[in-house]
């Protein structure tokens, strides 16, 4: 018994190192890309060593894709959580893009980290199994909502879910990754609460406007 409990409480402590190097990195990588982040400064922020992250991960870039792996599994396990299956297609879809827009807003770290594997040309997130089949929810569940308000006569015909993810993904993204410029050019901020209310209102009403009028 008292080495079972000893087991646990191992793992327990191994679980827990494991996500503060996760989270630390993420800010790392976020800041600085893969090129720029340096595994001492991260090591140093967990108070624990280089060698004990390679042990965890194998290499600096085994990290930054487990970073990669855990920032998408985070909006997806979001997505699951959301029981859209008891909403109307209307609701279920203003649901999930108001969702969509609250993780983004509150996890900017995410969007940097996309950009900067951008800049790699996807080269590490096309590396990585478990990214291989994080995508199909997604679209899994957008496809589930569509089908669902065509059926009640609500959502027009021939819309692709993945064109809607696009939309919601590209207006989150934008106002996220976009803060600084725009406020630089337009003399605005994004972050404020007024605009946040407005802006994460106005993605529902675009969405849902779409898919319930009629095309020409």
């Amino acid at each position: 018994m008292a080495t079972e409990q000893t087991t646990g409480r191992r793992r327990r402590n191994s679980d827990l190192t494991r996500e503060n190097i996760l989270e630390v990195a993420t800010a790392e990588f976020a800041d600085k890309g893969l090129s720029g982040a340096r595994v001492d400064e991260i090591a140093e922020r967990t108070q624990t060593t280089k060698r004990m992250i390679y042990y965890y991960f194998g290499d600096k870039e085994g990290l930054y894709r487990a970073v990669l792996e855990n920032s998408y599994g985070t909006i997806r396990a979001q997505e699951r959580e959301l029981d859209l299956a008891d909403l109307g297609p209307v609701e279920a879809i203003r649901t999930l893009a108001e969702a969509t827009f609250d993780h983004h807003d509150q996890h900017p770290d995410f969007i940097r980290i996309v950009a900067n594997e951008n800049m790699l040309r996807g080269e590490h997130i096309r590396r990585s199994t478990r990214l291989a089949g994080l995508g199909a929810p997604a679209v899994d569940v957008l496809t589930g909502i569509l089908e669902r308000g065509r059926a009640d006569g609500i959502f027009r015909d021939g819309v692709d879910a993945l064109d809607i993810h696009l939309v919601i993904s590209s207006f989150c993204v934008f106002r996220t990754a976009n803060r600084y410029t725009w406020k630089a050019l337009f003399d605005q901020d994004l972050a404020t609460d007024e605009l946040r209310t407005r802006h994460r209102r106005m993605l529902g009403d675009l969405v849902v406007a779409y898919l319930t009028t009629a095309p020409d």
